[in-house]
């Protein structure tokens, strides 16, 4: 598996851990305040990365450019920011608003980032279905 592939995967599983921490934390309390820093927390963080590490694993040719690597790093760093500023926001600190906007357009370039992965011209090194029967 390459190695971009585990960073997703181990990243993923931090923001799970994180999650359900968030969503305990919100239980016991009876507080659903910072519902949407949990959302995005888990969508973003578990959902969307275990995604990129699947489609990294998929495409081992593309996982060893030097965009997917850049890709982990800025649209990582943005969450990183996104989510306790946003929990912070919506805890009541308006003055986390700018750092929430700026984190977002951050992992919104690291979506985009993704995208060119996607549409970059290059075949997955994995057997097609066609060429596994011969």
């Amino acid at each position: 598996m390459p190695r971009i592939a585990q960073l997703y995967f181990k990243t993923a599983i931090i923001f799970l851990i994180i999650g359900i921490g968030m969503g305990l934390q919100m239980a016991i309390s009876d507080d659903h305040t910072a519902l949407g820093a949990h959302a995005h927390n888990n969508l973003l963080g578990w959902v969307t990365m275990a995604l990129f590490g699947c489609y990294h694993a998929f495409n081992p040719r593309k996982a060893e450019k030097r965009l997917a690597m850049l890709q982990y790093y800025v649209y990582t760093a943005g969450l990183i920011v996104l989510v306790p500023s946003l929990y912070l926001l919506l805890e009541g600190n308006m003055a986390m608003g700018p750092v929430v906007g700026i984190s977002s357009i951050v992992v919104f370039i690291g979506v985009l980032m993704f995208a060119a992965i996607i549409f970059s011209g290059e075949e997955s090194t994995a057997a097609s279905p066609k060429a596994a029967s011969r």
